[in-house]
């Protein structure tokens, strides 16, 4: 429908020359879909790349820190080694003074252990916990209660937060 003045205009025509413009309009629209993919395609690539060299990164790190620690822990042990050497030297001289010579090692070696985090538990008399210690054997023992640690058989070292060995002990049973 025409108004008054409108020239005439055929629909078909009309129909084209949207169809036209819209045509250009997708076709802009499809190469800026196509440039944001490829953007987000290159920020992607890049974001993996990161990770990787970020994870690469980190192993080396952390392989730098255990060699470092491992040579620290390694450095604490060798004054036990050079007094062991030193108790066995004077073995010959006076074998009576091994004995002194071994203990104030043994000394040195509980105060590292200590200082790493890892003392030496004294179990002897506490109830006996699975979290610290391996029961080796059970004896009837009326003078403890039932479920204490009679007697330590194998030391047990480390923290209430975190065991190196737990402790291998005879359990008492049959107690008052």
């Amino acid at each position: 429908m025409r108004g008054p003045g409108e020239p005439e205009v055929d629909d078909a025509e009309t129909a084209e020359e949207q169809q036209d413009e819209s045509g250009a309009a997708g076709d802009e629209q499809l190469r800026a879909l196509a440039e944001r993919v490829a953007e987000l395609e290159d920020l992607w690539r890049r974001a993996v790349a990161e990770l990787d060299n970020y994870r690469k990164r980190t192993a080396r790190e952390l392989a730098r820190a255990r060699k470092e620690e491992r040579a620290k822990v390694a450095a604490e042990w060798l004054p036990v080694i050079d007094n062991l050497d030193l108790a066995l030297e004077h073995a010959r001289a006076d074998p009576e003074s091994i004995v002194e010579g071994v203990r104030a090692v043994q000394q040195q070696a509980l105060e590292i252990l200590a200082a790493l985090g890892f003392p030496r538990r004294d179990d002897e008399g506490r109830t006996f916990d699975p979290a610290f210690h391996e029961a080796v054997s059970t004896v009837d023992d009326r003078e403890l209660p039932s479920g204490t640690v009679a007697q330590v058989v194998r030391p047990g070292y480390g923290s209430e937060e975190e065991v190196l060995r737990p402790a291998a002990v005879v359990v008492a049973t049959r107690g008052r």
